[in-house]
């Protein structure tokens, strides 16, 4: 590279970059407005998806949480165990699938893939990030506890991990 003096200084190599985040789940384009998708009936409008009615002859394309459920492709692990939890377990998972509720009426993309058997609790996983830190954020403000995060960011993954 040449200097502000004329002479030639080499480029420097340690510097960092930045990498893209890669969700191949985030459409590459802009969708047509409307799109409906036609699983879970959910309609792409003005840059975002909405519960709102598609108009007659919307294009229909999945969208990305029905992508992450039919490819069983979790963006979100929210690990729930202990002995506390094995105590309360009914009324722990009925505050999980009320957050999930709430969360997905107000953003479809938001939604619960499904919960399964571990050791000693449950892994409840979801097609979004915000979900599964809601959810391991409201089962500690409600029950306490110990609640880790580990968050990915180049592949757009949460864990979370909730004990008592």
């Amino acid at each position: 590279m040449k200097t502000e003096r004329g002479g030639w200084q080499p480029l420097r190599r340690e510097q960092l970059i930045k990498e893209l985040v890669h969700d191949s789940y985030k459409s590459k384009g802009k969708l047509s407005d409307p799109t409906l998708c036609p699983e879970c009936r959910a309609t792409y409008r003005k840059g975002r998806w909405t519960w709102e009615a598609a108009p007659e002859g919307a294009k229909e394309q999945a969208c990305p949480a029905c992508q992450r459920i039919r490819d069983k492709f979790p963006a979100g692990y929210v690990s729930l165990g202990g002995k506390f939890f094995l105590e309360h377990r009914a009324e722990i998972l009925n505050l999980v699938k009320r957050c999930e509720e709430r969360e997905k009426a107000a953003h479809p993309m938001q939604r619960l893939m499904a919960i399964g058997e571990t050791g000693d609790g449950v892994l409840v996983t979801t097609t979004d990030v915000h979900l599964a830190r809601n959810i391991a954020e409201r089962v500690h403000d409600s029950y306490k506890g110990d609640l880790a995060f580990h968050y990915n960011k180049e592949d757009n993954l949460l864990r979370a991990n909730w004990k008592r």
